[in-house]
């Protein structure tokens, strides 16, 4: 079930991932990986791109139109590769105030072959940050 999205609208989400649910603090994004993200001749995906899935299902799993991410730890487990599906799954895991504690797991689509994990600290300011 996906709940309405109040945050990053303007995402572009074939570079970012497509939203597959989200609701009560928790989200999960896929992201078919395409030529253009490729590093190398390989299809080496450039890890920016993974990080961008990562980080776009930590800020929906908060959802609040001003979240910010303010932090991330994070390590590439698995090397990724053009032609695959990658799927983020992200969890609050605690709340103070405005601040958020957000635990995020990449995957290739459909298995449990994890290829990235990170632990996100988003916030949520009074107003948008550019105002």
């Amino acid at each position: 079930m996906i709940s309405e999205i109040n945050t990053h609208l303007k995402i572009e989400q074939r570079l970012c991932g497509t939203p597959e649910y989200t609701e009560n603090g928790n989200a999960k994004v896929s992201m078919k990986l395409t030529e253009e993200m490729a590093a190398d001749e390989t299809g080496l995906v450039h890890g920016g791109f993974i990080f961008g899935l990562a980080d776009y299902a930590a800020m929906i799993a908060v959802n609040h139109q001003n979240v910010v991410l303010a932090s991330a730890s994070c390590k590439f487990l698995k090397p990724s590769k053009t032609d695959e599906t990658l799927t983020a799954k992200a969890e609050v895991i605690s709340t103070e105030k405005n601040k958020y504690n957000i635990k995020v797991g990449v995957y290739l689509y459909a298995s449990d072959i994890k290829v990235f994990e990170g632990d996100f600290f988003a916030v949520v300011p009074k107003k948008h940050v550019l105002s």
